[in-house]
């Protein structure tokens, strides 16, 4: 169950790099533009605010790694933690923005929360 756990830490460690980049890199460019449906204008206005919402999505995805190379207990607990992050920025996104974050964001992070908690 550990290999499952850390898999899936992984993988939500890599969705979240995968936002970075499409926020801060190619959000103007047209990956990032049909990727949130903005034409050209909207996503130059948008690009900075883009960008610090990819740099959060940077720190979460280290936090993950972070917790995935540490040693117990304190890897266990940088990967409760960052993941309880995960799930409330996707809930909040949720609420706030699209309710497709709850299903692209939160979720994966609440079923490897799971898998860490089970796991340890």
């Amino acid at each position: 169950m550990n290999i499952l756990a850390n898999v899936l830490v992984a993988l939500v460690a890599a969705l979240h790099l995968y936002i970075l980049v499409m926020e801060m890199f190619l959000w103007r460019k047209p990956p990032g533009m049909s990727f949130h449906g903005f034409d050209a204008e909207l996503a130059k206005r948008t690009a900075p605010m883009a960008a610090n919402q990819g740099l959060y999505n940077g720190f979460l995805a280290a936090g993950l790694v972070w917790g995935l190379v540490a040693a117990d207990p304190t890897g266990f607990r940088a990967q409760v933690f960052f993941l309880c992050c995960v799930i409330v920025a996707g809930v909040y996104g949720a609420v706030t923005a699209n309710r497709r974050i709850l299903f692209a964001q939160a979720l994966p992070g609440a079923i490897a929360l799971a898998a860490v908690l089970i796991a340890q």
